[in-house]
């Protein structure tokens, strides 16, 4: 496509977006496709488009500082509700995607529609070409029986479709992909429950999509004519009843038969307590999903095939797009998880520099452990912790932690990790989030308080707690060896902060005292592995050594 330019006068040598929603599951895909950095040859701009430029809008752009793609494209800090953020992403571009979605519990719908108007304004003063949106799949009969979640996606492509751009709102049901919310749901609750009790919503039929065809259709959308301003169905080649897609799960993942009890009573709500319990996907995201699936989201119409052809194979098939997702998540190569998206009221503030002068009461604990393996060595531990190899200490305490947390709708330990051996800048990390990596002899930033050998990964909680806690793990090289320290920092808001450090403190020399303990002793035990044939390492070694085999 040759997209003419207001500011030339003649047509532009370069094709120019600005990605929303980078961080996310699908704008954290998208964004290197558009660059030219995905896997698939055939997920890239039309070449005679011209060469690309991507900038990103991200609020925290260190989160983005650790992907692969970072250094070819342009990320920039701004919100989508501060109208001069926006307007200087917009500017000099000539397609914008708009892939950001709240999921709060509290003024969802006004904080999206706020953000589409704004957005929307921006880009026509900007003299964009084309504002590309992903929403929902949804039934057009009765619009009033819709979902609130369902109906503020409707309400933004509506907004979009009205601000004087030429929009392309694409709707989809079910997004099948390795790390999706929708994906980690139907995997969970397939896997871990042989006999399932199961509300009639299970039933209605759904046109699920694999992610790949998602992301192809939003990269040749914007290819298309623009004075095109429509929405556009997109679905896979099949239509099945959500028990019929966890059956096939099964199969594909060689399960047995998964047995079903019916019931009329369990509502959304219910449901998304009882998928909170069962699966990683925490209540706040798994109410929306459910909620969406109480209705047929089935695709009313196939006009998007006219401006953009099945590829030569056609549509993913549902039994290969649960293959390709479980491919992925075997081979630990997960692009982008649900979980990478920033919680919603949970503290995002860094950790203060200094955190004793921060104002206000600071509890610390602090903890160091000699060891006589290379501060490489001891960093390879510290970067897999989490997820399956779980915290070093009285793994009790951290599951009932856990589980505590989850009922009251925090998101628990069962995010896990999007890779079972490497971490980026703003990763979920069971219920901590990465906020800073330094890996020892990485790059530094001008002024870092590390020196070349010394690592550091600081993570944030976003569990419930009332107050905000970090833990830092870092390593400092020493002759013959390195140095662990570990530091826990707890700022307490009000009374049931203090009465939570207090309450909790007695079993800090258990939980933190083991990890130190435990840490240093799996770094020194896997310190000669070289000598020890390939069986007998650990299994995070194992690992590290298939995927390096693989990326030479």
């Amino acid at each position: 496509m040759t997209l003419p330019s207001g500011r030339t006068g003649g047509t532009i040598a370069v094709v120019r977006y600005l990605v929303t929603g980078a961080t996310g599951y699908i704008g954290g895909r998208l964004a290197p496709r558009l660059l030219g950095h995905g896997p698939e040859d055939d997920l890239t701009p039309d070449p005679a488009s011209g060469p690309v430029q991507v900038r990103c809008l991200v609020r925290n752009p260190d989160k983005l500082a650790d992907v692969p793609w970072a250094a070819d494209a342009e990320i920039v800090r701004g919100d989508l509700l501060d109208p001069a953020s926006v307007r200087a992403a917009c500017t000099d571009v000539d397609v914008v995607y708009f892939l950001v979605h709240s999921l709060s519990d509290t003024d969802f719908a006004a904080t999206d529609r706020r953000a589409a108007l704004i957005l929307g304004e921006a880009a026509r003063e900007a003299g964009v070409k084309r504002i590309v949106y992903l929403g929902g799949l949804h039934p057009d009969d009765d619009p009033d029986e819709l979902s609130a979640h369902l109906a503020s996606r409707v309400e933004v492509g509506e907004t979009l479709l009205r601000s004087g751009v030429p929009t392309v709102v694409l709707q989809a049901a079910v997004i099948l992909g390795s790390g999706s919310a929708s994906f980690e749901m139907l995997r969970h609750l397939t896997e871990r429950l042989p006999v399932m009790v199961t509300p009639r919503w299970v039933h209605n039929r759904i046109q699920p999509i694999a992610v790949r065809d998602v992301l192809r259709y939003l990269i040749r959308v914007a290819e298309i004519p623009e004075e095109l301003n429509r929405t556009f169905d997109i679905g896979g080649p099949d239509v099945l009843s959500y028990i019929e897609m966890m059956r096939r799960y099964a199969a594909v993942a060689d399960l047995g038969r998964r047995r079903v009890l019916p019931v009329p009573v369990l509502s959304p709500a219910l449901s998304a307590h009882w998928v909170n319990v069962v699966t990683p996907v925490p209540k706040s995201i798994a109410k929306p999903l459910i909620e969406s699936l109480v209705h047929e989201v089935v695709c009313t119409e196939n006009d998007i095939a006219d401006h953009v052809p099945d590829p030569p194979g056609g549509l993913i098939g549902y039994e290969r797009a649960v293959g390709l997702a479980l491919a992925r998540i075997t081979g630990g190569e997960v692009e982008t998880r649900w979980s990478g998206a920033t919680v919603e009221n949970v503290p995002s503030d860094p950790l203060p520099s200094d955190p004793d002068w921060a104002g206000g009461s600071v509890y610390l604990d602090e903890r160091e452990q000699p060891t006589s393996v290379s501060p490489e060595r001891l960093w390879t531990v510290i970067e897999g912790i989490g997820g399956e190899r779980g915290w070093y200490s009285f793994p009790l305490a951290w599951s009932v932690r856990g589980w505590m947390d989850r009922a009251v709708g925090g998101v628990g330990l069962s995010r896990g990790r999007r890779d079972p051996d490497d971490l980026h800048t703003g990763d979920a990390l069971d219920w901590w989030r990465v906020e800073r990596l330094v890996e020892p002899g990485g790059s530094r930033s001008p002024g870092s308080d590390l020196g070349p050998q010394e690592g550091l990964l600081r993570l944030r909680a976003e569990m419930k707690v009332p107050g905000q806690a970090w833990l830092d793990m870092s390593v400092t090289p020493r002759d013959g060896g390195s140095t662990y320290h570990q530091r826990a920092v707890f700022i307490p808001h009000g009374l049931p902060g203090y009465l939570y450090w207090w309450s909790v403190a007695p079993f800090h020399g258990i939980v933190f005292g083991g990890m130190v303990r435990n840490i240093t002793r799996t770094a020194e035990r896997s310190g000669d592995d070289g000598d020890v044939p390939a069986s007998r390492r650990p299994a995070w070694l194992r690992s590290r050594a298939r995927r390096a085999d693989r990326a030479a």
